[in-house]
Parts: structure tokens; C-alpha cells; sequence
């Protein structure tokens, strides 16, 4: 066998699972339309199949010439390909470049660009919009095609593969678990994308602590709606069930599509976004569905937080035995904390609707917190932080073996981001918030998102649930008129009605604005807000999780004083 079983590439793991259930199903993925019955047909990907097929990806790049330590950006859509090509990648010791679609395309050009990859893995029309842009990728020497290649160069994924099979199995390099294994990117929704880079061992501390913490066992079924989600379940042993949905579009996913393929595959693990939940509980009231997912006995939600009321109706959904459990952290260091839906519902929710944050709940193993003094400039040495006490709001900072260590792409973001301690590095979150009694973390918003008044600072969650609790409301959003530390507090309100109606005058408008005035003097953390802006147009939020709202674009309305005024009678 191949060397590298015993080395610290995460990609070794595959191997085991291999070992230990070779016929088991590692993919499933739709290979047409559903039936009339709703049943479909799947190509399916064994664990025995994927770990030689990967195999022979990473034999083929090193024969062909490909480096460990290389970087190759991978443009593939999620599927058992792209499942495939990152294993393969890591296994022959390549740093992989991995960039959600959904940041769009001036973002995407200029975070390759940046990365300065050596290489793409790519579908034929990534290839070409590459090679349009040579220019811009001077390293890129070593690509390949995921299906026909034209006039580009390079090799297709075939040839490689062919490649490989002939290639001596000890070819592959041996992997230690502080060796780079890839370049993730933030989603941008404070700033340009941020490359982070993760190494095989943040890799091994995230699939424990999941694993551990959540008690997923081999030969469990997960309908995988996030696609990173979808490397995890092989290493872990858990069948990928690829479903139907566009995956940078969670919102926009077709619930019936996502039942028909958790009944017929009988999947008990679910992976996906607060938008597409929420999606799905909307769905299941319109039609009248009672029990969509009778075997489901796990639920994971991240990306945002989920509100009560949307947990109180999935639960509904559900078997009552079934645990919904919302995974809290960032690219940078995931997973930090996790909270159960039956505490969110019975006793952390009502106190976020009243202003108090959102709990995020208690630590994985191995994590260490610590609220610190709110800073805006660089913190690079612990002793540059100021801890705060329990009770008190301020920056979150991390550490812990799933905390990344760095930036490698927009580095000059380090000193904003790490902080040194001895041999540990901090990270701070740049998320606002305080610990309870219970060293529990409650959310208080983007630290970049505070207001800074003439009295005291304002933080978006706290703030915005209150005017959140109004029927007619859907989301709000908390900006600031002016520069700090003398800005205006503004809060532009989504209503349900505009989700409706796109664009058309919201009906008693001025009404509803005197309404959520009288609100937020009731309220002792709103009282001095006494702007607010009904919108037309829903707020903008990222395409990833459709929750995290561009409050930037918003303070950039006020500034230029081009926001939607109110539908007048």
C-alpha cells in the first residue's frame, strides 16, 4: 500500500474507512430527473472506488510533475469529481484553493489572482476564462480539465488518472499535519475575501471534535447541502447524499427535491444553511407537509444564527428524538461552540427576542475563549489585550487545535487578525459579544458593524431583534449615519411585504414607521434610535448563507444619501 497511510495527511483517513467497509456507499449523486414517484436514479462512488480513484489523481499529478507544496485552484462544481480531485490533491501533498462561487466574479478573478496559484483544476469553461486571463495567472503551468480540453494545454483529468494507475504506489509523498494542505476564503461580507490557510491538522482537529461532539457514527446518511461537509462525511465514514439544489443558492433550493432524496436514500444526518431551513419550514407549512424527513436524527445548521421560531417549526416537522444542533464559528476557526435547539427554544431564544444577544452555547474540546477590550487597530502580542470580565461586551478572541494560524493571502491582515502568545496564536473573531455564568458565548454582532454615539456604543443583534419582534417585519438592519464616535443610529427595516412584492409601495408605511418609533422607545437598548427607513427592496445579504447582511452597502446608501425613502400614501 501506498506510504502515506500512516502520515499526518487527513487524507489518510480515507484509507481507513476503506479498509474497514471497502463496498460501502462513499456518493450518491442524481444522474436525471425524478420519476413520476419521485424516486431517481444515482451514480454512486463506493469508498473502496473513491479512495483508488483519488489515489490515482495524486499519482498522476506527481508523475506529471506536480510538486507537494503546489498550489492548484480547484473550479469544479460540487459532486463526486470535486470530492474525488481534493482528495487526490491533498493525498499528493498539494495545497488546494478552494473559493466559494458565490463571492462573484470580481471577487473570484482577484483571489486567484492573488493566490497565485500554479495551477488550475478546472471544468472546460473555467479553463478558458483562465486562459482569457493568462496574464493574470503568470505560475499557472499545470492545469487540468474536468472534461473535454480544447487549445489551453495542460491535461484532462482522464489523462491523469491513466497516468496514475501506471505510476509505483510508493510515488506519493509522506505528510505531516503541520504541512499546508489549503487556501480557504472568507466570504468577503466585511471586506475583501481573506485566504486562510489550513493545515492537515486543522483538518484532523475539525473531523475529531464534529465527529466527537455530535456522535456520528459510520454508516450514517447525510444529505449533504454544503458542500466542504461533503469531504468530512467520507473520512468519517458517512454516506454523501448529494442532492438536487444549487449549493451557492441555499435559499433558492426546492424543498421537495430535498425530501424526496432524504425518503428514498433514508438519511439520518442534514447539513445546511439557516436559509434553507427556513426555506424548507416555509415549503412544509404552504403544502401542509406534517413529517418530510421521517428518518432524520441529526440536523446541523451553520453559517448564521438560527432563530427560535424557525428551530421551534422544524422541530415540528421531526421526530421528537431528533437533536438540531447550530455549529458556531469562521473560516479562520470552526468549529468554537454549539448550542441544541431545545436550549435555544426553551431559554436562549426568548432572551435574544428581548435584546439580550444570541447564544451561540458552550466550547468544542480543546477551545479556549476570552473576551477582550474592543480595539479597531492591530493587536499582534497578548499583551497588547485587555480580558474583560464575564457579563461585559466585547471582542471574542480563540485559540485552540481548529484555529487557523494565518493569512496567506492578504497577509497584511495578520496583525488585525492574530495575536501571538508564546507559542499559541489567538484569533480574533471579530465578533462582539459576553460570556454568561455558564461560559457560554452570546453573539452581539459584527464588531466592524457597532455604532459609536455621543453616549455609547449600539451593536446590531441586540438592536435589531427588538424591532424583529414585529409581525410585519422580517429583518432590520442597524446602521450608522456619520463617522465615529458621532454617528447617527439608522435602522432600515425589510418587511415581509417586501419579500412579497419586490420593489411596490409597502402599504402604510407610515404607520408601521410610527409603530417601530413607539417600539423602540419601549425598549431601554433602543430608545435613541429615531431613524428608521422602511425599504422597497429587500436588505442585501451574502449568496452563501442568505442571512448575513451587507450593512457596509447600507451605511454606504446613507452616506451618498441614495437609500429608498418610504412608500408614501
Amino acid at each position: 500500500m501506498p506510504q502515506q497511510v500512516n502520515d499526518g495527511n487527513v487524507a489518510s483517513r480515507l484509507r481507513i474507512i476503506r479498509t474497514l467497509s471497502p463496498g460501502g456507499i462513499a456518493i450518491a449523486e442524481p444522474s436525471g430527473p425524478p420519476r413520476s414517484d419521485g424516486m431517481r436514479e444515482y451514480n454512486l462512488t463506493t469508498f473502496e472506488n473513491l479512495d483508488r480513484r483519488s489515489d490515482e489523481i495524486a499519482r498522476g499529478l506527481i508523475e506529471w510533475g506536480v510538486k507537494p507544496g503546489m498550489r492548484l485552484a480547484m473550479l469544479v462544481p460540487f459532486g463526486a469529481p470535486f470530492i474525488e480531485i481534493v482528495f487526490g490533491l491533498l493525498k499528493a501533498g498539494v495545497v488546494a484553493i478552494l473559493i466559494d462561487p458565490g463571492i462573484g466574479r470580481k471577487h473570484l478573478v482577484k483571489c486567484l489572482s492573488e493566490s497565485q496559484p500554479d495551477g488550475f483544476v478546472g471544468i472546460p469553461k473555467a479553463q478558458m476564462i483562465r486562459s482569457v486571463l493568462r496574464r493574470r495567472f503568470p505560475q499557472a503551468k499545470w492545469n487540468v480539465t474536468v472534461g473535454k480540453r480544447w487549445l489551453w494545454g495542460g491535461q484532462t483529468l482522464e489523462q491523469v488518472v491513466n497516468s496514475g494507475r501506471e505510476a509505483n504506489e510508493d510515488i506519493l509523498p509522506r505528510v505531516q499535519r503541520s504541512d499546508a494542505a489549503a487556501i480557504i476564503f472568507t466570504t468577503g461580507s466585511t471586506g475583501p475575501p481573506k485566504g486562510v490557510l489550513y493545515t492537515h491538522g486543522t483538518f484532523h482537529a475539525q473531523i475529531d471534535r464534529i465527529r466527537e461532539r455530535y456522535d456520528i457514527h459510520r454508516g450514517s446518511r447525510d444529505l449533504a447541502c454544503f458542500p466542504l461537509f461533503g469531504l468530512f462525511d467520507a473520512v468519517m465514514g458517512v454516506t454523501t447524499i448529494i442532492p438536487d439544489m444549487d449549493p451557492t443558492r441555499p435559499a433558492d433550493v426546492n424543498p421537495q427535491r430535498l425530501i424526496e432524496a432524504a425518503n428514498q436514500w433514508e438519511v439520518d444526518q442534514a447539513f445546511g444553511s439557516p436559509a434553507l431551513w427556513n426555506t424548507v419550514v416555509r415549503w412544509c407549512e404552504a403544502n401542509q407537509v406534517k413529517q418530510p424527513f421521517p428518518t432524520l436524527r441529526r440536523v446541523l445548521s451553520a453559517g448564521a444564527p438560527v432563530p427560535a421560531e424557525t428551530l421551534q417549526k422544524l422541530r415540528g416537522l421531526l421526530d421528537p428524538e431528533v437533536n438540531i444542533v447550530t455549529p458556531y464559528g469562521a473560516t479562520e476557526a470552526l468549529p468554537i461552540a454549539s448550542i441544541e435547539s431545545r436550549e435555544v427554544i426553551a431559554e436562549t431564544g426568548p432572551a435574544a427576542a428581548k435584546g439580550k444577544g444570541v447564544c451561540v452555547g458552550t466550547r468544542f474540546e480543546g477551545v479556549q475563549w476570552r473576551i477582550i477590550k474592543i480595539d479597531d487597530g492591530p493587536m499582534t502580542h497578548i499583551d497588547q489585550s485587555e480580558e474583560l470580565p464575564q457579563g461585559k461586551i466585547g471582542e471574542l478572541m480563540v485559540s485552540g487545535p481548529m484555529v487557523t494560524t494565518e493569512y496567506v493571502v492578504r497577509a497584511d491582515q495578520n496583525p488585525m487578525h492574530k495575536i501571538q502568545d508564546g507559542e499559541r496564536v489567538w484569533h480574533r473573531m471579530g465578533d462582539v459579544g459576553y460570556l454568561d455564568a455558564r461560559d457560554r458565548f452570546w453573539f452581539c454582532g459584527r464588531k466592524t458593524h457597532r455604532i459609536e454615539t455621543a453616549n455609547r456604543p449600539l451593536f446590531t443583534i441586540p438592536c435589531e431583534a427588538i424591532f424583529n419582534t414585529h409581525p410585519r417585519v422580517y429583518r432590520s438592519a442597524l446602521v450608522g449615519r456619520g463617522d465615529r464616535p458621532n454617528q447617527t443610529p439608522v435602522v432600515m427595516i425589510e418587511t415581509i411585504e417586501c419579500r412579497q412584492n419586490n420593489g411596490k409601495p409597502i402599504a402604510d408605511a407610515q404607520s408601521l414607521q410610527k409603530e417601530l418609533l413607539e417600539l423602540a422607545a419601549r425598549n431601554p437598548i433602543t430608545r435613541r434610535i429615531e431613524e428608521i427607513i422602511i425599504r422597497r427592496t429587500p436588505l442585501p445579504v451574502d449568496i452563501r448563507h442568505n442571512s448575513k447582511i451587507f450593512r457596509e452597502r447600507l451605511a454606504e446608501e446613507l452616506r451618498t444619501e441614495t437609500r429608498i425613502q418610504p412608500s408614501r400614501e
